[in-house]
């Protein structure tokens, strides 16, 4: 794969709530609620470290839309209303590639939380 972090190709899948990247011959599905627990936004990741808000009642969320940002980010409109924080290409790629120990990590501070997540 090329250095470049910029996927040649972005596509919502709006019936399974998935966000698909594609960097050459490696595909993505990203679902909706991964990408809104792990918003870069103040509202999640807080203003400093140690301050993170556990997103949670997230497992229903979809994506409105998605909006690219000059040539470094992408805007994710959700439907729960939340749209602030830009997804850069490196944060989204960081999220594709490490998406196991990313999604394996947010489970475990449900359950440090007493958070039963809802199936689908």
């Amino acid at each position: 794969m090329e250095n470049n972090l910029f996927p040649n190709e972005v596509t919502l899948h709006k019936q399974s709530k998935t966000l698909e990247l594609a960097y050459g011959e490696d595909h993505y599905h990203l679902s909706a609620e991964y990408l809104r627990v792990y918003s870069p936004s103040a509202e999640v990741r807080g203003h400093a470290a140690g301050q993170e808000v556990l997103q949670t009642n997230k497992e229903q969320v979809a994506i409105n839309q998605i909006e690219a940002t000059g040539n470094y980010a992408l805007k994710i409109y959700f439907d729960d209303g939340h749209d602030s924080g830009l997804f850069t290409w490196d944060y989204l790629h960081q999220l594709a590639t490490q998406y196991d120990a990313h999604w394996q990590d947010y489970l475990d501070r449900l359950e440090k939380a007493g958070y039963q997540r809802q199936s689908n």
